[in-house]
């Protein structure tokens, strides 16, 4: 197993295949960001070798595949196909945009689970997030993936001034769909002009819709991120992601692989391990790997409090959300 100094195990890998993406969120990409040359990405044969050994080393169950957009990688159909063969439970983050391509090999392996990105129902304040103009395809698409009963969790990060007033609307969507929607406290990263102003809280949330609608609390899966609920009556579920006001850095199971290689123990942590150097030279990694796992902070990447003075300048050192995968 791979446990940090905190005794925390790591079953739990997340690995990002391509850090381009075909949309250009704002609050995930810089406006003029630079992508990794295609020389410095991890090849196919290269994520499978990872992905076995931390399976068969380290006890990992389940990996997520991200991005920048995973669906937008030349090779992503054989990598998910290779992928699927190892005893893990495999689920993915995607946008939604070419979906449909790859729901004809989802159904043939049994990827059942998929996030989809979506955080706005509005196409104009879409377009606006986005900076692009997909969304009646990424709807379209959703309402394929329910209707062939993939379970689907649509993310939206919450932002005041920007979307927040879209909220009730998403519960709405939860009445007579069987789709689990998660709010996502806005967080910071490099580029994305965060600050606490633009934070809307998971009490915030929570209260909004408790004014309008009577609520239940869901059992949470252990080592969960996310704090799930249900409006009496309706199909769909949704849950509050309190990364900024509530962390949950005590029940963490995580650790990122980046599409150039970087082992990451926190999504905010700024010190990453190489492993496609390594990996290149013929040397075995595994130790790489378990330093990096055991030398992990506590909370937060070992970076200051959210609402700390210095907190915007503190994390904005690091890469920006597309960089690294979610």
């Amino acid at each position: 197993m791979l446990k940090d100094s905190f005794g925390r195990v790591h079953d739990y890998l997340r690995i990002s295949l391509t850090d381009k993406c075909n949309l250009r969120c704002h609050y995930c990409m810089p406006e003029n960001v630079c992508f990794l040359p295609q020389k410095s990405l991890l090849t196919k044969d290269e994520i499978l070798e990872v992905a076995e050994v931390f399976v068969s080393d380290f006890g990992v169950n389940k990996i997520r595949l991200t991005g920048g957009e995973p669906l937008m990688r030349k090779d992503t159909e054989e990598i998910i196909e290779s992928l699927s063969k190892l005893p893990v439970e495999l689920v993915i983050t995607t946008n939604g945009v070419l979906l449909d391509q790859f729901f004809p090999l989802f159904k043939k392996i049994g990827l059942q689970s998929i996030n989809v990105s979506l955080d706005s129902l509005n196409p104009i304040k879409n377009r606006q997030i986005t900076r692009r103009n997909y969304f009646e395809r990424v709807e379209q698409n959703l309402r394929i993936g329910l209707d062939l009963g993939f379970n689907i969790k649509v993310n939206m990060v919450v932002m005041r001034g920007i979307n927040d007033d879209e909220i009730q609307n998403f519960v709405n969507w939860t009445k007579d769909e069987p789709i689990h929607v998660r709010f996502i406290e806005f967080m910071p990263f490099d580029g994305n002009n965060w600050n606490w102003d633009k934070v809307v809280s998971f009490k915030e949330i929570l209260d909004e819709i408790e004014g309008v609608h009577s609520i239940r609390k869901l059992e949470d899966k252990p080592n969960g991120t996310s704090k799930a609920y249900q409006v009496e009556g309706y199909e769909g579920t949704f849950a509050v992601i309190s990364s900024i006001t509530l962390p949950f850095c005590g029940g963490c199971n995580r650790i990122r692989l980046t599409a150039d290689g970087r082992l990451k123990s926190c999504l905010f942590s700024q010190y990453e391990t190489d492993l496609l150097s390594p990996l290149r030279e013929g040397i075995d990694f595994r130790s790489f790997v378990k330093q990096c796992v055991q030398e992990k902070s506590a909370e937060r990447g070992g970076l200051v409090e959210f609402y700390h003075r210095n907190a915007k300048s503190e994390y904005e050192k690091g890469r920006c959300m597309t960089s690294i995968g979610g």
